[in-house]
């Protein structure tokens, strides 16, 4: 059964998961929110302006007074470096889905697996998922070794599923964990 806590702020090795505030809008912008590198599989397109990153962060702040909002900015040494929240989210079915993005330079690091494990830690420990699910483009098999970091299963693509920003119709690769699988990890750390 699924326990709304809403996003509570989660400390990892070397990263601050918390809620946005207005004024990350400038680092959001700067660091990932303006690149086509980043934005290049999302439902998105770059921001053109920091004015309207300022914008979408005014609304993603007031989502926060919902309990079953959960939407973190990824923090690294004091520096908003990208964001991982909850896409889908279904109560009776007990499962969350979750989408991430990352500024370029930050790629690479391990940045992105530490904040969804923790993320997924969280959503099992806390909230009481079942089960938590990441898909991908299959043009951005980087997004599928996070999943396969976090320990996720692939389990199958769904062809020209998703058209992205650009227009183009992409692939989708659908990974999954379920309690079961998760618990065993869990008690090895």
């Amino acid at each position: 059964m699924i326990t709304h806590k809403g996003t509570q702020t989660i400390h990892t090795e070397r990263l601050i998961l918390r809620k946005f505030t207005v004024e990350d809008a400038q680092a959001m912008f700067e660091n990932w929110a303006n690149d086509e590198r980043v934005t290049r599989f999302l439902t998105w397109c770059p921001h053109e302006s920091p004015e309207a990153t300022k914008q979408l962060l005014e609304l993603w702040c007031a989502a926060y007074e919902n309990p079953n909002t959960y939407n973190w900015v990824i923090e690294h040494e004091g520096t908003p470096i990208g964001n991982i929240c909850v896409v889908r989210l279904s109560e009776r079915c007990e499962y969350a889905e979750l989408g991430y993005c990352m500024g370029y330079a930050y790629w690479n690091k391990g940045f992105m697996p530490e904040a969804a494990k923790a993320v997924i830690d969280y959503l099992f420990a806390e909230i009481g998922v079942n089960r938590v699910g990441i898909s991908h483009a299959v043009k951005n098999p980087a997004s599928g070794r996070v999943a396969q970091k976090c320990g996720l299963t692939f389990e199958g693509t769904k062809r020209e599923y998703f058209k992205a920003s650009t227009g183009e119709f992409l692939d989708i690769s659908d990974y999954g964990i379920i309690r079961s699988e998760w618990e065993p990890i869990r008690q090895e750390k």
